[in-house]
């Protein structure tokens, strides 16, 4: 049979928060405990699957997996492991000391699961914003950024120990990471208190960065935009985010891109509009103009005679790249017909003049609709 969701099994959303995952868990555990339920294979068999679900769910890169790519991240013996006696899976006794982690409390001076059990924890993602001109979106070019992030100490080559000392085995856990101890007829495990789950000590850690192997530091980097990016594109470079605890792998960083309102063209997808105001005469009798284009021309755009308010012109290849491609996206010119104002005497006489010449054929839209609306009113 098909294994259900592991968000499903502990009756969480996706998106839900490790406090969330953890509360839920715990009240699913102790409900289908064995010990609750003696001789209930379905509670036995429950138990195990909510067991399983928060065992992969409660770490973080497991999650991450998971979240990707399901129950296929752990095929193949990525998965759960084999079960010890009576059927329980090695999940079993770290799964318990959750639940029983604030009842007992921080016993053998110990502190929360939140410690890592391993030395080389990752360093965390970063986030840049960068903001770049409808330009530099057209043409693409490589941008230099000063990213502010933790990279590796040199002093002590990412180790945290002093240079010249060495390491030492945890003499509280004798180098496994975890120590255990007797509550009752339970046997809770935790993560070490004194070394934090790396079962060894440095001897010394090194003084430049305080034994954690990375210091602060402003970092250069240049980030290549692409033609055609649109506002709202994250782009990803692997291992550019902090540098790792003592060594460990670094965090990746992303660049979110915004793109600044231009003066003249708007943007949808790959083409661009542009309002261009012109004279009632040249809408009237037609003409020319010329508008820029990003690529740094002149179009020239055509006025047909009697051109009406919002008509457009479409200047088919003078808009955006398509990303990744040799495509190009078009422009679009919206005709606003701008009415005469502050007129003299002479211009009021020649309009008026033109006013008094005007037929249907002229205006036939305007004549058209006041004949309708006078045959409603005298209907």
């Amino acid at each position: 049979m098909a294994k259900r969701d592991y968000y499903e099994v502990l009756g969480c959303e996706k998106g839900t928060d490790a406090a969330a995952l953890k509360s839920a868990y715990r009240k699913l555990a102790m409900k289908y405990h064995p010990d609750r339920n003696p001789g209930d294979s379905e509670a036995e068999t429950r138990f195990k699957e909510v067991s399983e679900a928060y065992d992969t769910l409660k770490d973080p890169q497991k999650r991450a997996a998971y979240d990707r790519f399901g129950h296929a991240a752990f095929e193949n013996g990525g998965g759960g492991g084999r079960a010890g006696p009576g059927g329980f899976g090695p999940e079993f006794s770290s799964s318990m000391s959750d639940i029983f982690e604030d009842i007992f409390g921080d016993f053998m001076g110990g502190g929360g699961r939140g410690r890592q059990s391993s030395s080389r924890l990752r360093g965390s993602d970063l986030r840049y914003n960068l903001e770049i001109t409808l330009e530099e979106s057209f043409s693409g070019q490589t941008v230099e950024i000063d990213v502010p992030t933790l990279v590796g100490c040199d002093t002590c080559d990412g180790t945290g120990a002093k240079p010249g000392t060495g390491t030492h085995t945890c003499r509280q856990c004798n180098g496994h990471g975890k120590v255990r101890a007797a509550q009752g007829f339970f046997t809770i495990e935790r993560t070490c208190p004194v070394c934090q789950g790396r079962g060894e000590m440095m001897d010394e850690p090194c003084t430049d960065c305080g034994g954690q192997g990375r210091r602060q530091q402003s970092r250069k980097l240049s980030v290549d935009i692409p033609k055609g990016i649109e506002d709202g594109t994250r782009i990803r470079l692997a291992n550019e985010g902090e540098a790792g605890v003592r060594g460990g792998p670094p965090g990746d960083l992303y660049i979110f891109i915004s793109i600044k309102p231009h003066d003249l063209f708007q943007r949808d997808g790959a083409d661009l509009y542009a309002r261009v105001p012109i004279a009632m005469t040249t809408a009237a009798l037609g003409g020319e103009f010329e508008v820029p284009t990003l690529e740094g021309s002149r179009a020239k755009v055509k006025v047909a005679a009697g051109t009406q308010p919002g008509q457009r012109v479409r200047l088919k290849g003078k808009g955006m790249p398509v990303l990744r491609s040799r495509d190009m996206g078009d422009l679009y010119v919206q005709l606003d017909i701008e009415t005469p104002q502050n007129l003299n005497k002479r211009q009021r006489e020649l309009l008026e003049e033109f006013e008094r010449s005007t037929t249907e054929d002229t205006n036939p839209h305007s004549d058209g609709f006041f004949d309708k609306l006078k045959r409603m009113f005298d209907a």
